[in-house]
């Protein structure tokens, strides 16, 4: 008897180590009453975490007895956390491969925001790079080739100073974005690797030499909607005519740009869609719930975060595919 009871203890323990080593998540669901419960997870973009976040923070409002867990680590890690199953959504800021949607990968669109140039706000050449702005040619020449080394190279005038290039060393939608501009992949790209999008911003702030690439949600404060302390967006030269024009000149503040990037003025890439993925599409129905308020109802959160909603013909794609 006393072996017996033994066993059925070890048998309890086995289990309960396990839970907790699956990080003792609760069964989710909606109860007869309707009332959903259970637990949500996500990981990923850091381009898509602050709305994220809100997204999250409001749904468990409607839903007390649901918790969202969200975790940024970046786009690589949001998928490869996706397909293993680790968290429910994955948050990813760039196109899915073909090899992720061979695993299983299925992407929902839920935002579009954009990555940018940014500068130090003490920058040497401020002036002159304002009137300027960057070209294409430009940001291949810093992240490419790098056959410049100092500011008054890239921009034509005797400016000896020299420029710091910044690169994300994470696998990062981001980096991949910002490099299909030039038609590369995010392994091409060179520079002084530094994780994340955070990490990116502060190297520029610390550096008065210094041009990185920041989700615009990490160029822009959320509450002023102004360049955070120390930072600035280098204007892009889209037409590529060596100036500003009025057109082109929408990086004051983070309305502004969203606008622009709204328009279509500002190319595509570095605009890009967000989206969150998951394998297959969710059997979980607090998970699917969860979607369905980010594509209805949560849409209202993305231009006072920051971010542009998406159009209503990918909206409907996507809750089509949660329907079937």
């Amino acid at each position: 008897m006393k072996k017996k009871n033994y066993l059925q203890l070890a048998a309890v323990t086995a289990l309960a180590a396990s839970l907790i080593a699956c990080g003792g998540k609760k069964a989710s669901g909606i109860s007869p009453d309707g009332t959903l419960h259970g637990e949500i997870s996500l990981s990923g973009a850091f381009a898509l975490y602050p709305l994220a976040v809100q997204w999250a923070d409001e749904f468990q409002k409607l839903h007390p007895d649901v918790k969202v867990d969200v975790s940024a680590g970046g786009a690589g890690k949001g998928v490869t956390d996706a397909l293993a199953q680790v968290v429910d959504l994955g948050m990813v800021s760039r196109e899915l491969g073909q090899g992720e949607i061979d695993k299983g990968a299925i992407g929902f669109a839920v935002a579009k925001d954009a990555v940018v140039p940014t500068i130090n706000a003490a920058n040497p050449v401020l002036k002159d790079l304002q009137k300027r702005g960057l070209t294409k040619e430009d940001v291949t020449r810093l992240w490419i080739r790098q056959d410049v080394s100092t500011w008054g190279e890239l921009i034509g005038t005797a400016d000896r100073t020299p420029i710091v290039v910044y690169n994300r060393s994470d696998a990062c939608g981001a980096a991949e974005t910002w490099a299909a501009w030039f038609d590369k992949k995010q392994e091409d790209l060179q520079g002084t690797a530094v994780f994340g999008d955070p990490g990116v911003a502060t190297a520029v702030q610390k550096d008065v030499n210094g041009i990185g690439y920041n989700n615009i949600g990490y160029a822009y404060d959320t509450k002023t909607g102004k360049p955070n302390p120390g930072i600035l967006v280098a204007p892009v030269d889209v037409n590529g005519n060596g100036q500003i024009d009025p057109e082109e000149n929408f990086y004051d503040s983070k309305s502004q740009i969203v606008k622009a990037i709204a328009d279509g003025l500002y190319p595509s890439p570095p605009a890009r869609d967000l989206y969150l993925v998951s394998k297959g599409v969710p059997a979980n129905p607090v998970v699917r719930e969860f979607l369905k308020f980010i594509l209805t109802d949560g849409q209202q959160y993305n231009i006072p975060q920051g971010y542009i909603s998406i159009s209503q013909e990918k909206i409907s794609a996507s809750l089509k595919q949660l329907e079937d």
